[in-house]
Formats: structure tokens, sequence, C-alpha cells
């Protein structure tokens, strides 16, 4: 085996520096502070660069999520609401003018809420007028949530005899809503005839009142019906089966007859009909002498004397807009 040689570093020989004269110093000098002055240059745009990069990042996470949020809320809206939405997504709209769109009153009126700190966004209260509000933001007046830039209320009126079931009536006559007032738009969800008496929804939630009133949702109704005279036993086994009438076969239905009065029938129906109840007792050859709705959905009337109403609770709204799929406003 051969001995390995030992490495060395290559060195040429080289000839001895010249002293560089007076002008060749004055250049190299001036090279010097150039590439001096460029490195700092380039020290200084990195540093820039690495200090702007985490929030270029995070502006266009913002942006993208921003923007996944618009497209999901306005995929189900009009064509005018997804404008609105738009402009409400990417400029945002003055929280004076979103509180005027939402019915809660005039643009000053709604001013005084906000300076009296009764608005809050996102949790935190707002009193700055110039504020803007964005279509992710969660905006509440005086504890109450403003969902789908509406003011939601709802109300259980115990409908008494003798008042339309309208918003206003050409003749003059009495409505609910002169019963139920409220500084909101609001309208009765359904109808119940002028004679029939119960449990009446009266809301702005115009998505709740559709698929309540909507015949696929089947929501359930209990009636109290007073006969003219005793039911059959037969017709009543007709009536649970459905039965023909000029607008289609009724769906099938419970029929409950008081054991000490036969003229007292308990009906549980998934249907809403135009005077439904009246018009299969008709058919039979019976006469309905009175007609109270005991249950409307999840609602009830007991505890509510005739001609009263109440606000529904938070947990009676949910218990509603979970029956018919929709989402939760609070």
């Amino acid at each position: 085996m051969k001995n390995a040689r030992p490495t060395t570093k290559n060195t040429k020989s080289r000839k001895p520096k010249r002293s560089p004269g007076p002008g060749a110093r004055k250049q190299t000098d001036i090279e010097l502070a150039t590439i001096k002055k460029t490195r700092t240059t380039v020290a200084k745009s990195r540093a820039t660069d690495s200090t702007e990069a985490p929030k270029r990042k995070a502006s266009d996470r913002s942006f993208h999520t921003k923007n996944a949020s618009f497209k999901k809320k306005t995929s189900s809206t009009s064509t005018s609401s997804r404008g609105r939405s738009a402009s409400a997504s990417k400029e945002g709209v003055r929280i004076n003018k979103y509180l005027a769109d939402a019915g809660i009153g005039a643009r000053r009126s709604v001013e005084e809420y906000i300076t009296g700190g009764l608005v809050k966004v996102n949790g935190h209260i707002v009193t700055d007028l110039s504020t803007r509000i964005f279509l992710e933001d969660f905006v509440t007046v005086n504890g109450e949530p403003i969902t789908d830039r509406k003011f939601l209320t709802y109300f259980l009126l115990n409908k008494p005899k003798d008042i339309i079931t309208t918003s206003s009536d050409e003749l003059g006559r009495e409505t609910v809503l002169d019963i139920v007032r409220s500084k909101y738009r609001i309208f009765p969800v359904g109808r119940l005839d002028r004679n029939t008496t119960g449990a009446l929804l009266i809301t702005n939630d115009g998505d709740l009142a559709f698929r309540l009133t909507h015949p696929s949702y089947e929501i359930p109704r209990e009636y109290k019906v007073g006969l003219d005279r005793e039911l059959d036993f037969k017709d009543a086994r007709k009536i649970s089966h459905g039965l023909e009438l000029e607008d289609g076969k009724t769906g099938a239905c419970e029929v409950i007859i008081d054991i000490k009065d036969h003229t007292k029938i308990t009906m549980m129906i998934k249907e809403g009909r135009n005077r439904e109840v009246r018009r299969i007792f008709e058919s039979l050859g019976y006469d309905v002498r009175r007609l109270d709705r005991r249950r409307f959905a999840t609602l009830s009337t007991s505890g509510l004397k005739r001609g009263e109403y109440r606000q529904l609770t938070k947990t009676e709204v949910r218990d509603l807009r979970s029956l018919v799929g929709l989402d939760l406003v609070f």
C-alpha cells in the first residue's frame, strides 16, 4: 500500500504588491463606500419585507375569510339583496343607516340609541356614529339582535271572535294589529277566520312565516270544535283518514270525541288550508258552532285570556325556527 501524500494547499507564487498611488486609493475608497451603501439598502429592504410579510398574510387571510363568509351568506338571497350584501361586505354601512334600514327607526332616532350606549357590535358597546357595519358583524339594540338587517319580533295572540286576521281592512273593521301594536312592521302568520278564536302568531320574520304556513312542513295545529249535533263515529273515522274536498283530499288527522259530550271534538291536523276544519264538517252535514285553535306549532294559548297577547321567549323562538329547519337567530 502506497503511503498517502499529505494534503497541502496549492499556493502560487505571488508577485510583491505595489503600493497604489493616491488616485488609485481614492477610487478604491469610493467603490468601498458604494458597496457598503448598497449592502445597507438591501438589508433595510429585507427587514421591511420580513416585517410586512406577516401583515400581508394576515390581510390575505382576513380577505379570504370575509369573501368566503360573504359568498356563503348571500347564496340564497335575491339579486337586490346580493348587491346590498356585496357593498356591506367590502365597504360596510354606517351604523345609523344600518339600524334605520333594519326598521329600528329614523336615522336621527337611532343615533340616540347609539350615543346612549344601547347598541353593541360583536359584544362591544359602540357610541361612535362613524362606525361601519359589515356583513359578518353581530349587532344588538338594547340586548335584542338585528338579524338579516331586521329587528325580529314575535307575539302570540289569543284571538277573540269578530276580529279580522289581516294587517288592515278595507271596511274599517277591527284587525289583530289593532290589538297587538308594535313600532315595527308586523303581520299575522296564516289566517283564522272572523269567528275562529285561539293561537295566532304575529311577527316580522318572513322566512319563519313562510315555512309555518307551507303544507310541506306539516305544522301541527290543535283545534277544539263545537258542533250543532253529536259526531257519528263513522264520520269521525272518515275525517281521520281524509276527505275529498273541492281543493283535493285532506290529510290524515287525529279526531277525539269527548266522552261526556259527543258534540265537543278535538282535532289535530297538519295542513293550513283556508277554513279547512269548517269545510270538513260541513261536507258531512255538520254545522260548526265554536272553533278554537288551542295550539299552533310549538305554541299554546295556555295562560292567555281571550284577547290577550305576549311576546315570545327566546326559547320559544328557537323551538319554532328549529321546527322548520331555520338557523337560530340568538
